[in-house]
């Protein structure tokens, strides 16, 4: 709930005439802007059915959605950060999952989660303008760093899921430290915004291990999640090279490896957003895209 101003009473009431009614008109007006805010949301550990779609409060720095006054636009809606119960197949073990299914007109754009604020904000603003929700898999250490990064993802309609503690080069770890990276990672999810999410991808691989999957389910983590689509945007290759290697591998279904902190993956996203759209693909969640 917003919160009210105190008022102290035995302060002497307003004058009578215009100054009273002015002074009673926007006591009125906060209460009852106070009175329309919801209660604060907590979120679920992996396998809990509460939803994934509410969000805390954005950092300061994170592009929102402010009130639509007189003349000015009213804002895009935040798009739904997937469906309210874990989909089935993040409570069993089995493979990666590299995309989803071919039968919708829905793709995952996923990013890898580190880097400046402002980047991240930037791919916030993006998404907003074009409607379209991504997951983001953070890294610990990031968000330990700045916790108000996940709930400004969180807050914007969009899906966290866990990247590892320290972003280890996962496959040469022993399995006491791939479960601490694990486990870890999500603790800093937790800590941030109240979940550990519903997935993990790791960290220095494509593909998990036997070890891998191993640490993953002692956290609560069935399956670890991959990708189909790499446009290698980590590798800086520039904006062009990125929207055109993503518009030639994407398809329904598909799960496409993207990278928060890097200024060409920003530059390309408004093209790969439109060319989506041109292709009657529609970015969504990655809970939203394997939902039962």
């Amino acid at each position: 709930m917003l919160p009210v101003a105190d008022t102290d009473a035995d302060q002497p009431a307003p004058a009578p005439g215009p100054d009273r009614r002015r002074f009673l008109g926007a006591l009125a007006l906060g209460l009852g802007t106070a009175a329309c805010a919801g209660p604060a949301q907590t979120h679920p550990s992996p396998g809990s059915q509460a939803p994934q779609g509410q969000a805390a409060p954005s950092h300061p720095g994170a592009a929102t959605s402010g009130g639509a006054g007189a003349g000015t636009p009213a804002p895009t809606p935040a798009p739904s950060a997937g469906p309210a119960t874990e989909p089935s197949i993040a409570r069993t073990a089995g493979p990666d999952i590299d995309y989803g299914p071919r039968t919708r007109q829905e793709v995952a754009l996923t990013f890898h989660g580190q880097g400046p604020a402002d980047l991240t904000d930037a791919v916030l603003a993006e998404c907003r303008t074009a409607g379209a929700a991504i997951t983001v898999f953070a890294v610990g250490t990031w968000l330990h760093a700045d916790p108000s990064l996940g709930r400004a993802i969180r807050r914007a309609g969009h899906e966290l899921g866990n990247h590892t503690w320290s972003h280890q080069q996962m496959p040469s770890l022993s399995a006491s430290a791939a479960t601490s990276e694990v486990a870890r990672g999500a603790a800093a999810l937790r800590a941030a915004v109240g979940t550990a999410g519903w997935w993990f991808r790791p960290s220095g691989t494509r593909h998990s291990t036997a070890t891998i999957r191993a640490a993953a389910r002692q956290s609560g983590y069935q399956r670890c999640v991959s990708y189909d689509v790499d446009p290698e945007d980590f590798l800086d290759p520039g904006a062009t090279l990125v929207r055109s290697r993503t518009r030639r591998a994407v398809r329904p279904g598909s799960v496409v490896s993207l990278h928060l902190g890097h200024a060409g993956t920003v530059d390309a996203l408004p093209g790969i957003l439109s060319d989506l759209s041109q292709a009657g693909l529609r970015p969504v969640t990655l809970s939203t895209l394997l939902r039962d």
